[in-house]
């Protein structure tokens, strides 16, 4: 099976929130809450040492999710034919009566809006646009061209075998599809 995977360039990365705008239009969800994609800044050290990066935050397609595995009705799956994690609203048992793939998750990625038992959602890769040939939408809205995504095997041929960052835990386990340039922390006298 194929894995889709991202690719996120620290050193390009402003924190414009393009990525954040686009999706939410892309699929339609109001404001509040919910946010398929976010960028997390990772503030370290102390005057005159400081750095600061960002981190993508989104759901990472992993190779052996724990969300599917928590979901007792079965209403999260790795499809088969492009590796996409992908939820079935009308199945999930909503926040309030489970929520099982929110404690599972260890990147955030399951998000449920203020409604009464609202029902998971979390990035799905853009499948329909995916299926068309096309990037996902906060790839194609990136100004700084800090994503990419695609067949992980692809990403790590082109960007390296990055797959941790600072706040960012890798875990073999359920192997997150990911790649990163990361940015470097200042040395002492820069």
């Amino acid at each position: 099976m194929p894995n889709q995977g991202f690719y996120f360039d620290q050193t390009r990365c402003t924190n414009c929130l393009t990525c954040v705008v686009a999706c939410k239009d892309w699929h339609n969800i109001p404001a509040g809450p919910v946010s398929r994609i976010r960028i997390k800044t990772v503030e370290e050290g102390r005057y005159p040492q400081l750095h600061v990066s960002f981190l993508l935050q989104c759901c990472f397609h992993c190779a052996g999710p724990s969300c599917v595995a928590a979901c007792p009705v079965r209403a999260i799956r790795k499809r088969e034919d492009n590796g996409v994690v992908i939820v079935d609203q009308e199945a999930c048992l909503g926040k309030e009566s489970c929520g099982l793939c929110s404690k599972e998750c260890p990147y955030d990625a399951p998000q449920f809006g203020a409604e009464e038992n609202a029902k998971m959602q979390k990035c799905d890769f853009c499948v329909e646009r995916l299926t068309q040939g096309l990037k996902p939408i906060c790839v194609a809205a990136c100004p700084m061209r800090a994503l990419d995504a695609g067949p992980l095997d692809e990403l790590m041929r082109k960007y390296g075998k990055v797959r941790a960052a600072e706040a960012f835990a890798f875990s073999s386990k359920i192997e997150p599809s990911v790649i990163f340039k990361l940015k470097a922390k200042p040395t002492p006298g820069d």
